[in-house]
């Protein structure tokens, strides 16, 4: 079938869903066909669905008369073939339904889907509206994750250190990655470490979530990573973002992602990346296990592949944030009472995040720089993000005085009061572990004068 002969109807849309659902799917997506056949559709009614195979959207490259992995969708209300065409999408300027020029493009390029390919706003939304309902039919939120520094860490190697040479002798096979964790990758010139407890984490997170990978790297070392996370396409699929496909420079948005910003989650080291999505951002401390990550970040220490050492599986940040990430499922779909498909998962991040310090008032004591307005301080904010109450004055009901000097005035205070002085890094830990820590574990010293 040519795409001047594939269906030209107001209903093409649907036509789109099983393409999209083709091209991206996965066994972590919608679980079954018996699962997937029934929901809710836009008039409430139940429709069952079943889609045929037309053709394949690689031959689109020698032929200007083919579609994508196009899915029509079978369904008693077929609309009359002299509807006109309001172009869902296009590859390579073509119509892909009906195959006509489109000469003004706009929309969201998801190139990552097929090389070319434009999806128009109206259409997009329309995908999302369906694919939320799938989604929250199979108890499923969206998880979009970072690589670098959050999954993994690369080092070129020619950046290795004569402390890390060890490192060649233990590498784990490419031809079956499924239980290894350091990678030669000689394709790409470097060496991959995966962080302790992915394994666990992908298989655990992809019965909450479809997920995608969305990384700032080419699309080369993308695709890479992904065959070392996912060998076998359980997880991920085709959903493998880089930055050649983001619509704005230098950043990450939740735009060219096919699912509704109120059911997705973040996973990434950079906050800054995602200036417009922070309230779905769950910010991961930075796996550094290379030398050359450290120095990145201007670490000057031993790393810990030169210590020969390694983050914590059972107490590390991947089974951290994993449980952070079960409350997050639990409470949107279990606790929450409002309509399902009303429900926002950055308003269930908030709740739990600000469970974290609740109870707390703190004051600091030199930590923010002089003249600066305290309360847009990133420590200030992170604080009352997390449920505690700041302050810039003393008083009893003070729990914490947060400084970085023994000394002060405000921390002799403390210490006199039997009030609890921690170290700034006390608000940070809290924050990454997703818990209130102990107290003693971040004292302060008295500054040397």
């Amino acid at each position: 079938m040519s795409l001047a002969e594939s269906p030209v109807h107001s209903s093409s849309s649907d036509d789109f869903t099983g393409f999209l659902e083709r091209a991206l799917g996965s066994g972590s997506s919608h679980s079954s066909p018996d699962e997937e056949a029934d929901y809710e559709s836009d008039d409430g009614s139940e429709r069952s669905t079943k889609r045929r195979k037309v053709e394949n959207l690689g031959s689109i490259d020698k032929t200007h008369g083919s579609t994508s992995q196009v899915f029509v969708e079978e369904n008693s209300e077929a609309s009359p073939k002299t509807d006109i065409c309001t172009h869902p999408g296009s590859v390579k300027d073509l119509c892909i339904v009906c195959g006509q020029r489109v000469d003004e493009k706009s929309g969201v390029p998801l190139g990552y889907i097929h090389k070319d390919f434009w999806l128009n706003n109206d259409e997009i939304d329309r995908v999302r509206s369906t694919d939320i309902k799938k989604s929250l039919h199979l108890k499923k939120l969206y998880l979009v994750l970072d690589l670098d520094h959050t999954l993994l860490n690369s080092t070129h190697l020619n950046h290795m250190t004569a402390e890390e040479e060890y490192l060649h002798s233990q590498t784990d096979s490419l031809q079956d990655v499924s239980n290894g964790s350091l990678f030669r990758v000689d394709v790409m010139h470097m060496m991959t470490k995966l962080r302790p407890f992915v394994r666990k984490f992908l298989k655990e997170a992809s019965e909450m979530f479809e997920m995608y990978i969305y990384t700032m790297g080419e699309r080369a070392y993308a695709l890479e990573m992904a065959k070392l996370l996912d060998p076998r396409k359980e997880y991920f699929g085709d959903r493998v973002i880089s930055r050649d496909d983001g619509t704005q420079k230098h950043q990450k948005g939740l735009d060219v992602v096919l699912g509704q910003e109120s059911a997705a989650l973040i996973l990434d080291d950079t906050e800054n990346a995602w200036t417009k999505h922070k309230d779905n951002l769950i910010l991961m401390e930075r796996y550094h296990f290379f030398r050359s990550s450290c120095h990145q970040f201007g670490f000057h220490c031993k790393s810990l592949s030169e210590l020969k050492s390694d983050e914590s599986e059972p107490e590390g940040a991947l089974a951290t944030v994993l449980e952070v990430l079960k409350r997050t499922h639990n409470m949107f779909f279990y606790e929450s009472k409002d309509n399902l498909i009303d429900r926002d998962v950055r308003q269930v991040l908030k709740t739990l995040r600000k469970e974290i310090l609740k109870g707390c008032k703190i004051v600091f004591s030199r930590v923010f720089p002089s003249k600066f307005q305290a309360e847009n301080h990133q420590l200030w904010k992170m604080a009352e993000q997390l449920g505690a109450a700041c302050s810039t004055e003393l008083d009893p009901s003070v729990t914490h005085v947060v400084s970085t000097d023994a000394g002060t005035e405000k921390s002799r205070w403390a210490v006199k009061e039997k009030k609890f002085l921690v170290h700034p890094q006390w608000i940070e830990a809290s924050n990454y572990m997703w818990l209130k820590q102990a107290e003693d574990k971040f004292p302060v010293k008295q500054t040397k004068t």
